[in-house]
């Protein structure tokens, strides 16, 4: 078995070792044999099609370079996702995935509308630790530790990917953590995401490999006793 994952705009977007995303999926693949095509995209390559796409976080002006680059793609990232394929976009990403992001003092960054959401600025940095219930895996917790100020609101058939027990979430109001539709997700969690969620991550490798092969496979068991311990001792614990 295989997948392929394409990493986009890693050079710009990687804050808080979003790398750990990619080496943990990576991992779990190859302690599984099944073999990862992996490829780096960056400013000015072709996109190429994917079983998977990740984008990290950045800061304003990492992002505004990435939003002009990703635009010009949007129709193709849309077709994509409309075919099975599967994104993950943490902070940054995350908000370049909906509608748009709305900054202080500058122009809106126009995102890519694979999700119905959009983020505006806020006046309040969001900081700590975050624990959310999600309905998506077992056990139904993801942990994770948020740095943001964007507020991001979902709409239509976009949903949250979990509700914060601990944290801020979306935009400190309604109690929400991330967004998914279809096979795109994303969140504000960093620190990083998928080693401290490593059933989430399995989640996105399965997805992978319907999108690959057409038909769902149900990935082997690993000894996940370390992870799932450190999964453990976050859940709940407040910044």
């Amino acid at each position: 078995m295989k997948i392929s994952i394409g990493h986009l705009y890693p050079k710009l977007l990687n804050l808080y070792g979003d790398i750990g995303n990619i080496i943990t999926l990576k991992k779990r693949c190859e302690w599984r044999g099944i073999d990862v095509e992996y490829n780096e995209i960056n400013i000015g390559d072709s996109v190429g099609e994917y079983d998977l796409y990740f984008m990290g976080g950045g800061q304003d002006k990492q992002q505004e370079e990435v939003a002009r680059e990703l635009y010009k793609n949007k129709d193709y990232f849309i077709n994509l996702r409309d075919s099975g394929a599967v994104f993950l976009g943490i902070c940054g990403g995350y908000q370049l995935f909906g509608h748009y992001y709305q900054p202080h003092d500058k122009d809106k960054l126009l995102g890519i509308s694979l999700l119905d959401a959009y983020t505006v600025a806020g006046k309040k940095r969001f900081i700590g630790n975050v624990t959310a219930k999600t309905d998506l895996v077992s056990p139904d917790s993801l942990v994770g530790f948020e740095n943001h100020s964007g507020l991001t609101y979902l709409q239509g058939e976009t949903k949250p990917l979990g509700i914060v027990s601990i944290g801020y979430g979306n935009n400190g109001q309604d109690k929400t953590e991330g967004a998914r539709y279809k096979n795109v997700f994303g969140t504000y969690l960093h620190g990083s995401f998928l080693p401290k969620n490593t059933h989430f991550a399995d989640l996105l490798i399965e997805l992978a490999l319907e999108k690959h092969y057409g038909e769902k496979i149900k990935l082997s068991k690993l000894d996940d006793d370390i992870e799932n311990k450190t999964h453990e001792l976050l859940v709940g614990k407040a910044y």
